[in-house]
Parts: structure tokens; sequence; C-alpha cells
């Protein structure tokens, strides 16, 4: 009666939890030592956050698993194309207003 899915293994937890502080720590790192300018520091670390993101889908949210239909798959990118208009229409607000004075 009860559906056991599969979760993972400690090896994939560790391993993407090793993943996750390396990503956390490295933007830091990029910040504190002044490696790049403001322009490719900023490019970095959104990269950087996509790629932690992309690691917390695979490694904690098993994205990629189970033969399921992918509703969940779907809602997300739903989601991701929402964040995405809010940030960039308050980016656009933003500079915009910031024009105009």
């Amino acid at each position: 009666m009860h559906s056991h899915e599969n979760h993972g293994s400690a090896k994939t937890y560790i391993l993407g939890f090793l993943f996750s502080l390396i990503l956390t720590a490295l933007p830091l790192w990029l910040v504190i030592q002044h490696v790049m300018n403001k322009a490719l520091l900023t490019v970095a670390i959104l990269l950087i956050a996509v790629l932690q993101l992309i690691i917390q889908f695979f490694f904690f949210m098993h994205i990629g698993e189970g033969e399921k239909p992918r509703y969940h798959v779907m809602a997300l990118i739903l989601g991701a194309v929402m964040v995405f208009t809010i940030v960039a229409g308050s980016i656009w607000i933003m500079t915009f207003n910031s024009q105009v004075h």
C-alpha cells in the first residue's frame, strides 16, 4: 500500500553537501580577495548561484529521478519563469527610476 521512493544514498547527500559548501565559499572568497572587477564578479556569482541551484535540484530534490510524470518539473519551470519575470521586472524598474532623477 505504501509507495517507497528512492531518496538517494548517504554518499550522494554527502557529495551534494560538499559541492554546496564549495559553491557557497567560492563567491565569498572571490569577494574578499578582490579577484576580479565588479561586473565580472557579478556574472561569476550569478553563474555559481545557478550551478548551486542545479546541485540542489539533483542531489537533494532528486529532480531527474523516477518514472512518474514530470508534473513537479513543469511546476518548477513555471516557478522559475515567474521568479525570473519578477526579478527582471524589478531590475528594469529600478534602472528606469534611477535614470529619471
